[in-house]
């Protein structure tokens, strides 16, 4: 991983100053497309969610399994085909997962009260931003947890994905807990690998790469930030 501290520039003149300037301005892309995607989500599973017409149509069929499980999917290929798409087609692909993900957890208009979900996602907002914050400030070194965040992730979805079958609520509330802890490490983690990966590579000039690099991390802060949100809500959310 990169020195945050004491940056290599000899090789291309570019000052330390200059990439710092630029890795702001990368941040803030990253922050910026989440934001979009954030939004997209909210907006359509608001939309969805308080249309009982649109909830019978989809979570009352079994095309609730394609809505359940596509969003999966299309993160798995999205990762695969990155680097043959160009920075405009990744963004477009990460707004239309964004708007499939809203479709996907719509029901969740259904199940809770508005003023428990908005509660919990100013809470889940502040607890995102001071994870996040520390990932970027930090000196310390987080790549060493890195292989156990994924590794966690992992079992977690397995369990979820069991859970879906089994309907066990005590394997509910154990996944709610890890959910949260797993997801408050990966935005730390997740934040600091990002900031390193532009001071990694930012003296290459490839503007594109750097471009879809933002579009990446944006997904990754986006679906840490989701995610923290869900495993909230099944904590302080106020059931209809």
């Amino acid at each position: 991983m990169a020195n945050f501290q004491t940056i290599n520039t000899g090789r291309t003149g570019v000052g330390a100053a200059a990439i710092d300037e630029g890795l702001r301005a990368h941040m803030n892309k990253v922050y910026g497309y989440m934001s979009v995607g954030m939004l997209l989500t909210g907006l359509v599973a608001w939309a969805v969610g308080n249309s009982p017409e649109m909830m019978q149509a989809i979570f009352g069929t079994p095309l609730k399994w394609v809505v359940i499980f596509a969003p999966l999917a299309v993160v798995f290929a999205f990762g695969a085909m990155l680097n043959r798409m160009s920075a405009a087609t990744a963004q477009l692909v990460f707004y239309a997962y964004a708007a499939l993900m809203g479709l996907s957890i719509s029901s969740i208009f259904a199940i809770y009260t508005g003023v428990s979900i908005t509660q919990t996602f100013l809470v889940t907002a502040i607890a995102f931003a001071g994870l996040s914050l520390y990932g970027y400030t930090t000196k310390r070194n987080l790549s060493a947890f890195g292989s156990f965040l994924m590794m966690g992730l992992i079992g977690l979805v397995v369990a979820s994905i069991v859970n879906i079958f089994l309907a066990s609520s005590a394997l509910a509330f154990a996944i709610s807990v890890i959910g949260v802890l797993l997801f408050a490490g990966l935005t730390a983690w997740d934040t600091q690998k990002i900031k390193a990966t532009y001071i990694e590579f930012a003296q290459s000039g490839d503007q594109e790469w750097l471009g879809k690099s933002a579009i990446m991390g944006a997904l990754q802060l986006y679906l840490d930030f989701l995610n923290l949100f869900m495993f909230l809500l099944q904590f302080m959310g106020d059931r209809r």
